[in-house]
């Protein structure tokens, strides 16, 4: 491939996450649409790269990578970027918090999103009305880790976990589709709310904006995705 890097992405799902990062450290990339609309993530050829059948895979120069947390830290390793290093002091406690937005977090918001997927359908609205104060609470431990600052995760300094964060918290303000919004208040967290405003001002933002049809203000005041291509749903 012509750059040592490419992203099966779809519009406004977890690849968003890996396509910020690979903008922001200025790495050449190059995307390939995996069409939800046709559920292309289930075909053979998707699954080669991710057995799993979900988004995003990264291709790379030591084979295709899958999960999110995993590819961000391999790019943070890789380019010695957006991360502390392996051996610095603040490592530990950079890791303990991307796993748990990627485990604990990710995790629940995708019950929240699916929840038929793990229940019967006639008791998914239960489901999501029991998960909406475990996702409060995972957003106040972060704002709480935000009123700290540390340089990996503060309005300053961009960090592959403040990507992820952001993201997640923008699906938060818009799904799932027509179903009660209200228990996501942006206010709730005003340290964070900073962290999405100044994300919001960077070439990476801008970029994914354009690639994805992401209105102007994607974390803040989201909208619906229109992309050029590809749906979001």
């Amino acid at each position: 491939m012509e750059s040592p890097y490419r992203l099966h992405y779809a519009p406004d799902n977890a690849s968003l996450v890996i396509r910020l990062a690979l903008e922001e450290m200025g790495l050449p990339y190059g995307t390939v649409l995996v069409d939800r609309s046709r559920n292309e993530q289930d075909g053979a050829t998707y699954r080669t790269l991710n057995p799993n059948g979900l988004i995003p895979v990264l291709e790379t120069p030591q084979g295709p990578i899958f999960e999110t947390a995993a590819i961000l830290l391999w790019l943070a390793d890789t380019h010695d970027q957006m991360a502390p290093a392996p051996e610095t002091p603040d490592r530990a406690a950079f890791l303990k918090w991307l796993f748990f937005t990627s485990n604990t977090l990710h995790a629940d918001l995708r019950i929240l999103f699916y929840a038929e997927k793990y229940i019967a359908p006639e008791q998914g609205d239960a489901l999501r009305a029991g998960i909406r104060p475990r996702l409060r609470q995972h957003l106040q431990l972060l704002e709480g880790l935000a009123q700290q600052a540390p340089g990996w995760f503060s309005a300053d300094h961009v960090s592959v976990l403040t990507l992820y964060v952001a993201c997640m918290m923008r699906w938060m303000a818009l799904y799932p589709a027509q179903v009660d919004r209200s228990w996501y208040q942006l206010a709730d967290t005003p340290r964070l709310r900073e962290i999405l405003t100044q994300l919001e001002l960077r070439p990476s933002t801008r970029a994914a904006i354009a690639a994805e049809g992401l209105g102007a203000t994607p974390f803040t005041s989201p909208t619906y995705a229109n992309p050029p291509e590809g749906s979001a749903i």
